[in-house]
């Protein structure tokens, strides 16, 4: 069986992209605990959904944990795929431009 052309790329970017993302959150939620010990004296809430955490606190960690992650991860991908694009000469199948 003959291997498609491009498909080792398709899964050096593939297993990029996954860590990259992955060290991306790690390293996001340390800082976002760090942060929140300096801002708020406390450790941040273990589990936002439990009725003992205020409210405020619940939302507030919630909503600084989802954007921050999302934003470290997608900053930790561009990154990798430059990287690519640096290593190969073109973009990986999954983010090229023509879908192809």
């Amino acid at each position: 069986m003959a291997k498609k052309k491009g498909s080792s790329g398709s899964k050096v970017w593939s297993v990029m992209s996954l860590g990259a993302a992955l060290g991306a959150a790690a390293l996001a939620r340390k800082g976002l605990d760090t942060g929140w010990k300096l801002a708020t004296g406390r450790k941040p809430p273990q589990n936002p959904v439990d009725p003992d955490v205020r409210v405020w606190e619940a939302v507030a960690w919630s909503a600084a944990t989802g954007a921050f992650v999302a934003i470290a991860r997608m900053l930790a991908q561009r990154n990798a795929a430059r990287y690519y694009v640096r290593s190969t000469g073109h973009l990986p199948k999954q983010l090229a431009h023509d879908g192809k």
